[in-house]
């Protein structure tokens, strides 16, 4: 699985994903200008976002990543899930960059239980050998469920880890070297009034979107370096992810899975 190891590791768990870029700049040090705007300053926004994020019993997060030189069918491109910090999730995984298309999985997970419908396109890329385009005629239209005693549900799911992003937040609090901020004028992202926080980090450059209004909230964060662009939006703060799950009659057991694939390869997420 050839590729960029900082891409695939941030790719490798969306909370994860998310919090190595926001941490960067929501534990910036003190605001290069504030771009003639009044309080609150940078520091402040910053600070009032990570708190928000810190807080936050729930999330509606998507994240794209559209690499221009990495064609890659095995790495994440697009993530949109609602998740909580019980671990319950549900939303869909779309894998390719570059232009590269490894189709999609819808996901669904409710304590310890996890229901995936994986696309024909993601069987054939994802799952090795000869299996992944059985597992597609199997299971077509259909979700596999299990638990997460299962490695290859438990490796799936941990894209519903909410308490990651958390953990990164704070982690990135703790680094020796803060990088400056710059406060930029109001602007509008999605009919919200926000505030552009934007720094440097190695070759990339990025920017943080903050609510003008109280509560200072983040909605969007991009990281754009010479070859990428990582976009992520955060929305519906504390909104309960749906409860609803498969039916059995839409869902198919792991074990029936492995029985395809014996050596329970795991889908490269």
């Amino acid at each position: 699985m050839a590729g960029h190891p900082t891409r695939r590791r941030r790719a490798a768990r969306v909370p994860v994903a998310a919090a190595v870029v926001c941490a960067s700049l929501l534990t910036a040090g003190p605001a290069l200008a504030d771009g003639g705007s009044a309080d609150p300053s940078a520091r402040q926004l910053a600070d009032d976002a990570k708190k928000e994020l810190l807080d936050a019993r729930s999330l509606h997060l998507a994240v794209t990543n559209r690499a221009d030189d990495d064609r890659d069918a095995r790495t994440p491109g697009a993530f949109d899930l609602r998740l909580d910090q019980d671990g319950n999730c549900t939303g869909s995984l779309r894998m390719g960059t570059g232009g590269a298309d490894g189709g999609s999985v819808d996901l669904v997970k409710r304590g310890d239980e996890v229901w995936m419908k994986p696309d024909a396109t993601f069987w054939k890329t994802q799952v090795s050998g000869g299996s992944g385009a059985l597992a597609a005629q199997v299971f077509k239209d259909r979700y596999v469920h299990g638990t997460t005693d299962d490695p290859m549900l438990a490796g799936l799911a941990d894209v519903c880890d909410l308490d990651a992003l958390r953990a990164q937040l704070d982690k990135g609090a703790g680094r020796p070297t803060q990088k400056p901020l710059d406060k930029g004028d109001a602007t509008t992202v999605d009919d919200t009034r926000v505030v552009p926080l934007t720094g440097r980090d190695d070759d990339s450059r990025l920017t943080l979107y903050v609510t003008e209004d109280a509560p200072h909230r983040l909605v969007r964060a991009t990281e754009k370096s010479p070859d990428e662009t990582v976009t992520m939006t955060f929305t519906d703060y504390g909104a309960p992810v749906p409860t609803s799950t498969p039916s059995a009659d839409e869902s198919v057991d792991i074990s029936q899975l492995h029985d395809v694939d014996p050596d329970g390869t795991p889908p490269q997420v």
